[in-house]
């Protein structure tokens, strides 16, 4: 049977999603949900239909059904925000709303010649999933292992900046002993991610590297461990680690790869590479090449979404410095930087996270930066900027509680993020205003440590410090903070930043106050 709906076409005979000619890579079990949900699209299901159906009844974590919804959403273009095609009724269940008809036969498909010439090189990174070996003979350790294969293949595919390819031609290596630079030059992907899963006992262990194919030298390799008993959420863990890791391991590359590029040879990507090499300086210079460089690429590729919302972070990083000179005019530049990028491209993870941010700092709309920030994590689930991004702008909507659940899955996600001061600052704050004021002085001390020209958190440092009595460290941090900008004020912070409940920051101010930052 296939199923047709919004440009979609879903042949359960064949197991196969497509999107026009293309076909769109689905996970064995989304594509279980999708089928059981379309074909009882005339009722509600219930959690235990959907987990009876297509776990067979085992016990499974809410974490991993959320998880296939979020993916199931993900592949046929809807979101948790929108749930234009799959919608959550509260405490009842779950519902294929979109319209859907049906075809018996299956549409005739054009066969095109394989050409012998091998593809050449996306101009952006290009990867490519193998399927992962089972070294236990163990045919259940079987499906775990493509499971997890097919479930990073599709997190990946949420990098809207990510060329994945398509599971039906990297499964075409399953079972074969290959070579990583001939499947590069087969699949023109600049980037193998292969692995191996081994059972032991009772636990299982994940072993997976991301290999370059110009050169076949490892880029990044890691182990995981875990117990048997529930391989299905084994999966959804490992596989959210890896996803979360993989993005800034691939840019890391991608930056050193055009830093060898002439000047003259450069394109919107490589642009937006150079600007990311920046983002964690922190200087005025850096901040200004930072935007000057995302400008450039928007010019040669008006629809590169990326490149908006990182040219926003420029504007973001001055706001937070201090380094404003026409808050006025920086508002509305930003603020339009944000509606064209989201016209660019409403999906983009990055981008819909930066809007939230921007939102919430520049038009003072924390209710609409929150929308815009849970729309990113239900786009990409593992998306770590934006899990930051929710716990900075959450805890001065008042919600400290979700704000530090999400900055430690924002650290789990990607444990040597490089933009890691930021998540440690707001660990503090999210903690100083929980009235946690050890832990939040220990999160502080971490930021500064990691960047030291990070001007927030030498204020959350100078704060907490205060507060636990520590009043050199206290005094030495807000000559700090004030050598960074001499016209920081309380007054001037306070303004800058919206809040929800004043009450909640009362003590934060004081700490500085107290410290010997000017009111």
């Amino acid at each position: 049977m296939r199923y047709l709906f919004e440009g979609f076409a879903f042949d359960t005979d064949r197991r196969e999603l497509r999107r026009g000619a293309d076909v769109v890579s689905v996970a064995p079990q989304v594509f279980d949900l999708l089928d059981y949900l379309i074909r009882n699209r005339e009722r509600v299901v219930s959690k235990d239909d959907l987990i009876s159906a297509i776990w067979n009844g085992r016990i499974v974590s809410d974490a991993a059904l959320t998880t296939r919804l979020n993916i199931a959403r993900g592949v046929i273009g809807d979101t948790g925000h929108e749930q234009r095609l799959i919608k959550t009724l509260p405490r009842k269940g779950f519902r294929f709303v979109g319209p859907v008809q049906e075809a018996q036969e299956p549409a005739a498909e054009a066969v095109a010649e394989t050409p012998e010439a091998a593809p050449a090189l996306p101009d952006r990174p290009s990867v490519a999933v193998l399927p992962f070996q089972n070294m236990s003979g163990d045919p259940e350790q079987e499906y775990f292992a493509d499971g997890m294969a097919e479930d990073i293949l599709t997190g990946l595919s949420r990098h809207r900046w990510l060329f994945v390819i398509a599971r039906n031609s990297s499964f075409a290596y399953k079972g074969r002993t290959v070579d990583v630079r001939q499947v590069g030059r087969e699949l023109g992907v600049r980037y193998v991610l292969e692995g191996s899963v081994r059972r032991a006992g009772t636990r299982v262990r994940f072993t997976v590297q991301l290999v370059d194919t110009a050169t076949g030298n490892q880029v990044w390799g890691e182990k995981y461990d875990g117990e048997a008993e529930d391989l299905f959420d084994l999966q959804d863990r490992i596989t959210g680690a890896v996803v979360g890791i993989l993005e800034p391991t691939i840019q890391l590359a991608e930056i050193e790869r055009t830093r060898r590029k002439r000047p003259e040879n450069l394109g919107a990507y490589d642009y937006y590479l150079r600007a990311q090499a920046l983002t964690d300086a922190f200087t005025r210079d850096s901040s200004q090449a930072m935007l000057t460089n995302c400008l450039q690429a928007i010019k040669l590729d008006p629809a590169f979404a990326p490149a908006y919302a990182l040219a926003a972070r420029a504007y973001i990083q001055r706001h937070t410095q201090g380094w404003v000179v026409d808050e006025q005019k920086e508002r509305a530049e930003v603020l339009d930087l944000v509606e064209r990028g989201l016209r660019a491209d409403r999906l983009d993870p990055l981008m819909l996270g930066t809007a939230g941010h921007c939102f919430a700092w520049f038009a003072h709309d924390l209710a609409k930066g929150i929308a815009y920030i849970d729309e990113a994590l239900s786009v990409n689930p593992n998306h770590a900027h934006a899990y930051l991004q929710s716990g900075v702008v959450r805890t001065r909507a008042g919600d400290s509680e979700v704000a530090i659940k999400h900055l430690n899955h924002a650290i789990r996600l990607s444990p040597r993020d490089s933009r890691g001061y930021a998540i440690f600052h707001a660990l503090a704050m999210a903690h100083q205003v929980s009235g946690n004021l050890e832990v939040a002085h220990a999160w502080a001390h971490r930021a500064v440590q990691h960047n030291p020209n990070y001007l927030p958190g030498w204020a959350a440092l100078a704060s907490s410090a205060s507060w636990r009595g520590r009043d050199a460290e206290a005094r030495a941090a807000a000559e700090t903070l004030l050598g960074l900008d001499p016209q920081f004020s309380i007054s001037r912070h306070v303004r800058r930043f919206p809040l929800v409940m004043r009450e909640k920051f009362e003590a934060y101010y004081e700490g500085l106050r107290r410290a010997g930052v000017p009111d």
